[in-house]
């Protein structure tokens, strides 16, 4: 096998092993470099003798300061590596870069279902929220009735899921920051893949009450719709036993149902989409492979017309300079500055730093600290100017490459970027992760071969193809679109779909418990 290696960027010292099983000590490298190591796939070699306190070069940036003298064809892993300092928020260049305007991208569509508030689902789905953890058990049992029993008689509808949270009773309902994850759950409510039929179960005694989480006027008019908010409290008095709170969530499941049973898809232009883009598992080839080719998509849909959001504030934080340099103004450059300085003050008050990202695998994958795995992770975002920056919770109001604040973790990411608007997400892993979500369709990238051919019934896209040298970013990139097309227009489903994986939502809550 020959040997493979991949440098990002003129100025990197090092570069990572693309061999799968990496390569032996002795490997000698097609530039002449003799290896001194073994080094595992997706870990850095040394292509130059390495001072002690000298920097070590990735993406063209210092990703850290070794901690000894490396020799020429030395495997660099983190136990070598001093993290560098978090770049200052003061003095970071702001709006600085101004691109000269992409030609738009015309004649692309998909087919979706239209909402009254003017939003474009790419399914047709009953959500069934719940105002508190107490009553998820039963939503869960009376969802997988209404699956066997009604929703075979309404074959436009392509799900049932129950909105299931662990939040609403012992809460500080009027704390500081208890308005994210009220919020977060009203907006999720109202997905564009729900079609605007809002049904609540409630408990009944809980701190978040029905009518506060969906105050009047949060529920866009429906003139198919009679009620404003349909609720099921189950410690109503009507309900004797369990069967009949079983029962009256069915019976008023079924109005919601004929009515979204009556909605067809309808062509759309692609600038309907709305689009979160997230990276979980990841290793090092995350960024050269699936992110670069998610940033090529991400700059299409961009084109088109259409919103991707990017998120992970803890993945992000050491590129603040890469973002706030494209801001397409100074607010959109303050905005991500001032999300940065919450999480920079979530640490301080845990005592705690950042280095407490990257993960394990993570650092099985390649990647050595949290600065290396920022630079892979900010090129999912493409090249387009940052044109808006939401915070936690928040619906998206608008067009074009946004920022949504969100955690790392995946499942917290998902949650918020579902409540932001997103009716299509785009995941890339590099140690393979069974994530899913049951209320918008989940395309899974691949950063390896190795990892697309054992997870080949996970994986939607290999973009290990990249690094094999059979395809290019820009080729990758333009599959990953036209899958998206077929995916929003049901003409394909995605693996986590097949399967139906999915994971459980994760209300964001900075509030404190009582």
């Amino acid at each position: 096998m020959t040997p493979l290696t991949i440098r990002m960027h003129a100025r990197d010292n090092v570069a990572i092993v693309a061999n799968a099983g990496g390569l032996p000590a002795g490997t000698v490298l097609p530039d002449g470099l003799t290896l001194k190591t073994q080094v595992p796939q997706g870990h850095k070699v040394a292509l130059v003798d390495l001072p002690a306190h000298g920097a070590v070069v990735r993406y063209g940036i210092p990703i850290g300061y070794a901690l000894q003298d490396i020799a020429a064809g030395s495997w660099v892993h983190e136990r070598l590596l001093q993290m560098p300092e978090a770049r200052e928020l003061d003095n970071l260049p702001i709006a600085t870069i101004k691109p000269d305007p992409l030609p738009p991208l015309e004649g692309y569509t998909f087919e979706g279902y239209r909402n009254a508030d003017g939003s474009v689902g790419t399914r047709n789905i009953l959500a069934i929220t719940t105002t508190v953890q107490c009553v998820s058990g039963v939503v869960a049992f009376a969802v997988q009735r209404i699956k066997a029993e009604l929703l075979p008689r309404y074959p436009n509808v392509d799900d049932v899921v129950g909105i299931e949270h662990t939040y609403g009773c012992g809460v500080a309902i009027d704390a500081d920051g208890a308005e994210i994850p009220i919020r977060t759950l009203r907006n999720i409510s109202l997905n564009p893949n729900f079609g605007g039929e809002v049904m609540v179960v409630s408990l009944g005694c809980e701190k978040l009450q029905p009518e506060r989480l969906m105050p009047p006027g949060a529920i866009p008019i429906n003139d198919q719709r009679g009620e404003a908010l349909d609720v099921v409290c189950l410690q109503d008095d009507a309900h004797v036993g369990f069967m009949s709170m079983i029962d009256d969530i069915i019976q008023t499941a079924t109005r919601h149902l004929e009515r979204l049973n009556l909605r067809r898809r309808e062509t759309v232009p692609a600038s309907e989409l709305v689009v979160g883009v997230q990276c979980g598992g990841s290793d090092a080839f995350s960024g050269v492979t699936a992110n670069p080719a998610v940033g090529f998509c991400t700059d299409l849909l961009v084109r088109a017309g259409a919103s991707v959001m990017f998120s992970e504030t803890t993945e992000v934080r050491d590129g603040i300079d890469q973002l706030t340099s494209r801001a397409t103004t100074p607010e959109v450059a303050q905005a991500m500055i001032r999300e940065m300085a919450w999480y920079d003050a979530y640490l301080a008050r845990g005592r705690v730093d950042r280095s407490a990202n990257t993960t394990p695998g993570n650092k099985k994958g390649g990647l050595s600290n949290i600065v290396e795995k920022a630079m892979g992770s900010i090129i999912k975002s493409g090249s387009a100017p940052i044109s808006g920056v939401l915070s936690p919770g928040n619906k998206l109001q608008q067009k074009g490459l946004i920022y949504a604040a969100t955690p790392a973790s995946d499942f917290i990411c998902g949650t918020l970027q579902l409540a932001a608007g997103m009716n299509m997400h785009v995941f890339t892993t590099g140690r393979g992760t069974p994530y899913g979500l049951a209320e918008v369709p989940v395309i899974k990238v691949a950063t390896r071969t190795d990892l697309a051919r054992r997870w080949h019934d996970l994986m939607d896209v290999n973009a290990g193809t990249i690094a094999d040298g059979d395809k290019t970013i820009e080729e990758v990139g333009m599959e990953l679109f036209q899958l998206m097309l077929d995916v929003a227009s049901g003409r394909k489903k995605t693996w986590a779909e097949h399967w139906k994986l999915h994971n459980a939502l994760v209300l964001f809550n900075p509030a404190p418990v009582t």
